[in-house]
């Protein structure tokens, strides 16, 4: 058997795995869009509800901030999990690439985290009296900056994957990292409102999408090894 089938095989099989314990726990895949409907609830409040003031200097930069803050909840559970059942040290016993395995593992989490929470964007838009025009420009930097979130999350978690109660530290180790992308992001929308052309800042965030789907997975692979070593 070729290597490329025994890939593909071993990623269906742990997609499939972590969409049937997701399944099973129904509710805990909708708290990050809960969490970025409170988020952006209270940025409302604090504002005064000013549709003037949220519309042309706070939704994008609330949204985007929601969305990060959100999809830290469930970071610290990247690799928890397997690392509690033994399945982290069948990874390194597996015959296939340990970063292959982190990278369809990360993508995993995105799709079950991050994606139930993209889905109502819209709707948090509508709280903070976004423009529409604006947002197929912030869809695009979200899905352009998620997985870069996810990706360098996933080097953060396998860092600390050794380390018990961890939350609070993954969360201070990951938010200097997230800074980049979250400012590219917002940035975007907000020099599309003003007529300006992100199209520098998306291309920006597309090679940083690149680089992280290519170098995260091997740190985190190493890290992993580290910690279980």
């Amino acid at each position: 058997m070729s290597a490329v089938p025994g890939l593909r095989q071993s990623a269906r099989a742990l997609l499939l795995r972590d969409l049937r314990l997701v399944w099973r726990r129904r509710g805990d895949a909708l708290q990050p869009a809960l969490f970025a409907l409170l988020v952006v609830v209270m940025f409302a409040l604090a504002m005064g509800g000013g549709r003037e003031i949220l519309r042309d200097h706070v939704a994008p930069y609330a949204i985007w901030v929601a969305v990060l803050l959100a999809g830290l909840l469930s970071l610290d559970s990247l690799f928890r999990g397997d690392a509690e059942d033994g399945s982290l040290e069948q990874w390194l016993l597996a015959p296939l690439p340990l970063p292959w395995l982190v990278a369809v593992r990360t993508f995993g989490h995105w799709l079950t985290t991050t994606v139930p929470l993209l889905l109502v964007v819209p709707v948090l838009g509508e709280f903070l009296y976004l423009p529409r025009a604006q947002l197929p420009v912030l869809m695009l930097t979200l899905l352009l900056g998620t997985p870069i979130l996810s990706l360098l999350g996933a080097v953060v978690a396998a860092l600390t994957v050794g380390l018990k109660r961890s939350g609070i530290l993954v969360a201070l180790l990951a938010l200097p990292l997230y800074v980049p992308v979250l400012v590219f992001g917002a940035g975007s929308v907000a020099a599309a409102a003003q007529g300006l052309d992100p199209t520098g800042a998306l291309l920006l965030m597309g090679a940083g999408l690149v680089a992280s789907a290519v170098l995260a997975p091997l740190a985190a692979a190493a890290a992993i090894r580290i910690a279980q070593g």
